[in-house]
């Protein structure tokens, strides 16, 4: 009965403490952190409609280092059952990545959803660390670059800024607002250098990266018709499942601009659903509406799947879709903000309240514990060794693993001599009372 008790006990409890084993790392993380309440906010919420993003910076208690994917998993889970990611989507793209990972690694977090790694991870790869160092295939996000320096004041250098503006391409700025208790001041001059410069784009990496996305992939339909004032042309990008399965959905439906040649005609109007779109000539940050250039060219920024109606004084139009502009709004540089180890959103931000176009990517991280919780790393490691000897111990009742006697192996031999004596025994008995039948 005993041996029946063992084979079945046994097996429940190695389960139970392969378990464990897998549970104590998800409870060691979860006890090495506090999470930044702002994030469930309206104040988050007003960030978002701002223009803002969140990303994921790291995990207390989890090591990028040891087990990168996850941490990734982990941080996305932490963002979005909190919060969206940005006003396009609600899933994260964008993430910190420190240096010393392999590509390996780096595909391990890309499985997580994200897909912008910032910033000077030290791969090969590399996007935007000068303003040539384009992109041309996904991995290059992996090795986001570091431009226009620090928006620390007296780290920060506003010649340094300029240079790269001018430049072209993206610019990506470094920002940490708070060392430990104390606050980082911020340059106020780069500041307004961003909100007073033409010919940026203010973005946030997730729309820098999707907007990226969008021209590796796209389908378009286009028809003129003759009206009583000129006429119409109807333009539409389409939504299509092939593009969204060539970034595994993962790229958001943001505005992308687009160039149309209306042959010399006036643009009266551009419609989206009867209704008038906005001019966005001066805008730098990313929304939907129209401007027409100094060479007659329409300059439309619409999200795929919007179809749109340019109104047109003549009739009989020779027009010609152009294509795409390498940044929205046909901007030649673009400029993103990096909120890096961002943990109190509301103390991090609140200095920047009344700057209309600056936008931020908030790396977000919850807080570390109170020094309290210091015990529970120990508590994990003791039960882990308490069921370890656990183990051994009931292996020693069985009289097998390395605490068990050499005495106690030689009796149980023996009883199993023993036994199969007594088996052979009454087999002979039973072949003998055959032959007296």
């Amino acid at each position: 009965m005993s041996g029946v008790r063992s084979e079945v006990f046994v097996p429940l409890f190695l389960g139970l403490t392969f378990l464990l084993v897998i549970i104590h790392p998800v409870v060691l993380a979860q006890s090495a952190w506090e999470e930044d309440g702002w994030l469930r906010t309206s104040y988050a919420n007003e960030r978002l409609e701002h223009g803002d993003e969140f990303g994921c910076y790291g995990m207390p208690g989890l090591s990028w280092n040891n087990d990168p994917g996850a941490v990734a998993q982990s941080c996305r889970d932490y963002i979005e059952e909190r919060i969206n990611a940005s006003q396009w989507a609600s899933s994260p793209i964008s993430t910190y990545t420190p240096p010393s990972l392999t590509m390996v690694e780096h595909e391990r977090i890309a499985g997580q959803g994200f897909t912008v790694h910032g910033d000077q991870t030290e791969l090969s790869l590399t996007a935007w660390h000068s303003g040539d160092d384009e992109p041309i295939d996904v991995w290059d996000w992996y090795n986001l670059g570091r431009r226009g320096g620090s928006l620390e004041k007296g780290m920060g250098s506003l010649d340094n800024l300029k240079q790269e503006v001018a430049e072209g391409g993206l610019v990506n700025l470094y920002w940490i607002g708070r060392v430990n208790d104390a606050t980082v001041r911020h340059d106020q001059e780069i500041l307004d250098f961003l909100n007073e410069e033409s010919g940026i784009w203010l973005t946030t990496w997730g729309e820098a990266w999707s907007s990226w996305s969008a021209k590796r992939c796209y389908e378009f339909t286009h028809s003129l018709e003759s009206t009583t004032n000129g006429s119409r042309l109807s333009f539409e990008a389409l939504d299509t499942e092939q593009c969204r399965s060539a970034t595994n959905n993962r790229a958001w439906n943001v505005p992308v601009t687009w160039m149309i040649d209306v042959g010399g005609s006036d643009v009266e109007s551009v419609l989206d659903n009867g209704t008038e779109m906005p001019s966005i000539e001066l805008e730098k940050n990313m929304k939907e509406g129209w401007w027409v250039d100094g060479n007659g060219t329409l300059m439309l920024s619409v999200v795929n799947g919007n179809p749109v109606d340019i109104e047109l004084s003549e009739d009989d139009v020779e027009y010609d879709v152009l294509g795409q502009t390498q940044f929205w709004n046909n901007h030649s540089a673009a400029v993103t903000i990096a909120g890096h180890q961002t943990n109190d959103l509301f103390k991090w931000s609140k200095r920047f309240l009344d700057e209309d176009d600056i936008r931020f990517t908030w790396l977000v991280t919850p807080r570390v514990a109170e020094e309290g919780d210091a015990w529970i790393p120990y508590a994990i490691v003791g039960i882990g060794f308490s069921t370890i000897i656990a183990m051994l111990y009931l292996l020693k009742r069985e009289g097998v693993g390395p605490m068990a006697s050499p005495l106690s192996a030689a009796m149980e031999e023996n009883r199993k001599k023993d036994l199969g004596k007594v088996s052979l025994e009454r087999s002979l008995d039973a072949k003998e009372d055959d032959n007296e039948e």
